[in-house]
């Protein structure tokens, strides 16, 4: 079981850090150029739910599949490893919960990003959350990748 138990901790933080860097990197930049800006924040704000709720679930897997990943726990990698997923596992719930459902209550009362001022009391707030939303994401990432380091380095 703990080979099992291991091999399903690393698929998840993949499957994490692998969704994040597809979403950020290729599948957002691709829909901003493709069509005009207030059709692709469309179509990505519908994604939004799925993938927030996609890395929500990989990172509680995740946190439960840690402790079939190493068979010693006493070890400061076992125990960096509980901080960064727990830390984690916090972010996902934070933004799943409460920033998302801000932005998109936010979201509503603009109705245009292309029409409405830049400097429009609603797009500053926007701006805010959406820059938020984008550090906790890259936290998020940062944290995967140093989880995938941990399990990679610290193996016994």
């Amino acid at each position: 079981m703990k080979s099992t138990g291991y091999f399903l901790y690393l698929l998840l933080l993949g499957i994490w850090t692998g969704g994040i860097f597809m979403f950020t990197v290729v599948v957002t930049p691709v829909i901003f150029k493709a069509f005009e800006r207030d059709l692709a924040g469309s179509i990505v704000g519908r994604l939004f739910p799925g993938y927030f709720f996609c890395i929500l679930i990989t990172v509680a897997l995740a946190a439960a599949f840690l402790f079939f990943a190493w068979s010693v726990r006493t070890g400061a990698a076992f125990k960096v490893s509980v901080i960064l997923v727990v830390i984690a596992l916090a972010i996902a719930l934070y933004v799943n919960f409460s920033l998302y459902p801000r932005m998109q209550s936010l979201r509503k009362e603009i109705p245009s990003f292309e029409s409405t001022s830049s400097f429009h009391p609603f797009r500053l707030k926007f701006r805010k959350l959406h820059a938020e939303s984008a550090v906790l994401n890259l936290i998020l990432f940062a944290d995967g990748v140093a989880l995938v380091a941990l399990a990679a380095f610290s193996r016994k």
